[in-house]
């Protein structure tokens, strides 16, 4: 994995303690599209999920927003996109059993 990669897991590990945290690397599929780094490598483009109790009681745009506040300096470095899924566990659990 790379550094932004790490970055973001540990990022998100630290302040959200999720149940679960799923983190792709979607990159590749926006190559020479706008946001794509000059330098044609990866990490610009992630899709993230993350199932965490602290959600709990927030909507979905208050827990994107919080996500991209935790996020920000990726964002203003190299991070071009994030597609985000963030549920609480119990929601977590209605989806998976559907």
């Amino acid at each position: 994995m790379g550094d932004y990669y790490n970055r973001i897991e540990r990022k998100l590990t630290d302040a959200l303690a999720p149940e679960r945290l799923t983190i792709e690397d979607d990159s590749h599929r926006h190559a020479g599209h706008a946001g794509a780094h000059p330098d044609g490598g990866a990490e610009t483009h992630f899709n993230v999920e993350v199932v965490s109790q602290s959600f709990d009681g927030q909507g979905r745009v208050a827990r994107q927003r919080q996500v991209y506040a935790l996020l920000a300096d990726e964002l203003n470095e190299r991070v071009h996109a994030l597609s985000l899924v963030t549920l609480t566990p119990a929601e977590a659990a209605q989806r998976d059993s559907a």
